[in-house]
């Protein structure tokens, strides 16, 4: 080979091993780079909590967990929502059992009536995981605080509408979801203290709906029956006003009797826009779940969390609408 030959090939052989060294220089620059990004944008979730509800695929319970993601997401906790498909004490019991001995960070849960309800929350709290309820309170239990609407207050405005539309005259039939329900009988009373002193408003009838819009129109038809006198109706559960309404509109009475519901439901928003339902009282439970999940976060980090907090309710008419999307509860048209 000539010295030439062995020059160029020298040169050719340091030009590569320069342009490999470069490849593998920049190449590890990149990888640590991009590794360090990752670690920067994906930190570790600081908690993680479980929100059980009444029922997975409930509308109302739906909005309750778009607030707690949200809130989640911006807080970067992890949150969990889990629960029995269908409204059964038994597997929220277990639910709540389950996450215990997951030893999450938080529970946020429906509270519930059953006697087995309040020791098994006891407990919970007792082995170190905050419990806080949702939408309904288990008051003497040792959850942390409540988030959800004031019932009593809600019932009451409720009544306060009544003798405002109806000018203080009316002959009112009450359908309730169930009697044995602490909100649902705090609504009942805040109703009738609100119309207590009106002579002219007598409550004629009580039935119960079993929180679904057929036992709510089976309510509705043996209430107009039995009593045809009646002139209002007032339902405090989600259904019962669009089951009042199915069967007043069935009579053609949609003019003569007077009704005020509760919830935002899509399908009572359209009978609110037919006039055939005049009111209905508006939660947040949107709301509920942000605040809820805030609250579980000041209480692990030792901040001072209220006893109760109230989320705003009030009466809404025909003329309010349309409503703001996280307000209204879109119903699965299955």
């Amino acid at each position: 080979m000539s010295a030439l030959s062995k020059f160029l090939y020298g040169i050719g052989v340091l030009l590569f091993l320069i342009t490999f060294s470069l490849t593998c220089y920049y190449a590890y620059q990149i990888f640590h780079f991009g590794n360090n990004a990752a670690k920067a944008t994906s930190e570790a979730p600081r908690y993680h909590f479980v929100l059980v509800p009444q029922e997975l695929d409930n509308d109302y319970w739906r909005l309750v967990e778009n607030g707690a993601k949200v809130a989640a997401q911006h807080f970067n906790v992890v949150l969990e929502y889990t629960g029995p498909k269908q409204a059964n004490t038994e597997e929220h019991l277990k639910t709540l059992e389950m996450a215990t001995a997951s030893r999450v960070d938080g529970i946020l849960t429906q509270g519930l009536q059953e006697d087995q309800f309040t020791p098994l929350i006891n407990q919970i709290v007792e082995k170190g995981i905050p419990v806080i309820t949702v939408d309904t309170d288990a008051a003497t239990s040792k959850r942390y605080s409540y988030v959800g609407t004031d019932n009593y207050y809600s019932g009451f405005i409720a009544g306060q509408a009544l003798i405002q539309d109806t000018g203080g005259k009316a002959n009112v039939a009450i359908v309730t979801g169930h009697f044995y329900a602490s909100h649902q009988q705090l609504r009942v009373q805040g109703f009738k203290d609100a119309i207590q002193n009106e002579e002219g408003i007598q409550i004629i009838a009580i039935e119960e709906s079993n929180i679904t819009r057929v036992r709510a129109a089976e309510a509705a038809n043996k209430i107009l029956k039995e009593h045809p006198e009646i002139t209002a109706f007032y339902g405090t559960s989600a259904l019962d006003g669009i089951g009042i309404a199915q069967v007043v509109e069935h009579y053609q009475k949609q003019d003569q009797i007077y009704i005020i519901g509760f919830d935002t439901i899509e399908d009572t928003l359209h009978y609110m826009k037919k006039g055939t339902i005049d009111a209905t009282v508006m939660q947040e439970p949107y709301q509920m779940g942000y605040r809820s999940v805030q609250l579980m976060i000041d209480l692990i980090e030792g901040r001072n969390v209220p006893d109760t907090v109230h989320t705003e309710t009030r009466v809404i008419r025909p003329e309010d609408l349309p409503l703001d999307s996280k307000r209204i509860i879109r119903m699965d048209p299955s």
